[in-house]
């Protein structure tokens, strides 16, 4: 039952109707079991699963809270993280980390094969294993108290609109909304429903319509030119913006619609004149995560090491970045790529702000605009090896583009109506961007122009939307 299914667009007011008129002290539980409801209707063999990281989690919170000793605290910490890790490492890593092992050992002339497991990854094992341990850390850290109710912990993890691809929560901003779940007022539903609608638009008309194009090139490589492969490598990021993006937006808004307040996760990524700004526009929620997590202690530790502290702590936090998005050696480059751009730009930034300011640079639109296009470019480039299952599939992609030249490969209907959708994307981002408070459609306060804007999205939808898209993109994490 995913959000673009017509059976949860039906659904889904219903849900809505029935948790505003049931009496406040059962909606925690109908919550909950709706979100199992939706789990198991999508993968009812791992519910299990989810269900007891939940009660491992809970349990273990109790326990660190109740620990008084430094020492005990922080080991049992550390073995409810280890806990919580490893069916995420047993579903998603083994068979990664047997094949590096076997091959390492056969380069010493050691022929020991580590044999596969073939099983399905439990949907949105990712998140949630994510949450559960910023829960535990924020607990050892003492920045929150345990929660007492084993059913707000299981809604926590589980909550429908996140469990499958985020945004990644935080327990300090879920539990109180949670614990106290007022019902949804009005405007609750109104901003609920704008949201909705405008991921619905991201999903379908922008991500799905890009995804027929440049999954027509990128599944048989080897009979498209470099022309082709560079227009399918442009369209990629934007098709992945469209896909998590709107995803996000649905997420947010489905839990608005609840009266909860869901942590925002993209902020019109493609204007970012830098890749430090990109990345905190871009998937915000997982790198708030591993900023925290990851990038502060490890950097914090390492502080003595001034400028390499910031390089290794960089490095580090974007090579489990590559990590987390999926078991590849392309998705570890992937990491380390962005890990060498954004310590690039940490040893330059002092000469580059110097500059900017001698030539007063920032006020200039060409210096924007060749910013902006330089973050792109960079992104779309690393995002070859993002995308590609092996290293001879993405070199391959990248000599093509630099060495074989040809007639561009034109679907025109599929690409006219998604670049038709994604024009009008990059209009809404750039209004939201340099003039926020002009130009308002959704927003605007006449009820002509307001409702017209909801007619011509749901409009625009109905006719050039791919209602057969396949799951988002991120549901494989």
């Amino acid at each position: 039952m995913t959000f673009t299914s017509f059976i949860f667009i039906i659904l889904f007011p219903l849900i809505v109707i029935i948790f505003n008129i049931i009496p406040k002290k059962i909606r925690l539980i109908y919550l909950l079991a709706v979100s199992y409801i939706i789990y198991g209707y999508l993968q009812p063999t791992y519910l299990l699963l989810l269900i007891t990281t939940s009660i491992v989690t809970y349990l273990f919170g109790i326990w660190i809270e109740k620990e008084n000793d430094d020492i005990r605290k922080k080991y049992v910490t550390i073995s409810g993280v280890i806990l919580i890790l490893s069916p995420l490492f047993l579903f998603k890593y083994y068979n990664f980390v047997g094949d590096i092992i076997t091959s390492f050992l056969q380069s010493l002339n050691i022929y020991i094969y580590i044999s596969p497991i073939k099983w399905l990854t439990p949907l949105g094992i990712s998140y949630y294993t994510f949450m559960s341990i910023g829960y535990l850390v924020d607990l050892y850290n003492e920045d929150i108290r345990a929660e007492k109710n084993p059913v707000s912990v299981g809604l926590f993890l589980s909550f429908f609109p996140i469990v499958f691809s985020g945004p990644i929560e935080r327990a300090g901003n879920m539990f109180p909304q949670i614990n106290e779940l007022k019902g949804s007022k009005l405007s609750d539903l109104t901003s609920g429903a704008k949201l909705m609608l405008w991921g619905y638009f991201m999903k379908l008309c922008v991500a799905d319509r890009l995804a027929i194009y440049i999954n027509a090139i990128y599944s048989n490589i080897n009979m498209h030119n470099g022309n082709s492969l560079l227009a399918a490598s442009l369209l990629f990021p934007i098709q992945e913006y469209g896909d998590l993006g709107g995803y996000s937006l649905i997420a947010i808004g489905t839990a608005r619609c609840l009266g909860i307040n869901i942590i925002d996760n993209f902020k019109r990524p493609f204007f970012a004149m830098s890749i430090s700004s990109f990345w905190r526009r871009w998937h915000i929620s997982l790198i708030k995560w591993l900023t925290d997590y990851v990038y502060t202690p490890v950097s914090y530790s390492l502080r003595n090491w001034k400028m390499w502290g910031v390089i290794s702590a960089l490095m580090l936090t974007f090579l489990v970045s590559g990590i987390w998005h999926g078991a590849l050696m392309t998705c570890v480059v992937w990491g380390c790529m962005q890990g060498c751009l954004l310590s690039i730009e940490a040893i330059t930034h002092g000469h580059r702000t110097a500059l900017e300011s001698k030539y007063r640079l920032q006020n200039k639109w060409w210096y924007t605009f060749f910013c902006i296009l330089t973050v792109y470019v960079l992104f779309a480039f690393t995002e070859i090896y993002g995308m590609s299952t092996s290293f001879s599939e993405a070199n391959q992609i990248i000599v093509k583009i630099f060495s074989e030249r040809g007639s561009l490969f034109t679907d025109y209907n599929t690409l006219i109506m998604g670049l038709m959708s994604v024009l009008v994307l990059f209009i809404k981002d750039l209004r939201d961007e340099y003039f926020p408070n002009r130009f308002l459609f959704f927003e605007s306060k006449n009820i002509v122009i307001r409702f017209s804007s909801y007619l011509f999205v749901i409009f625009y939808i109905l006719l050039f939307a791919v209602f057969d898209g396949g799951q988002f993109i991120y549901f494989q994490f």
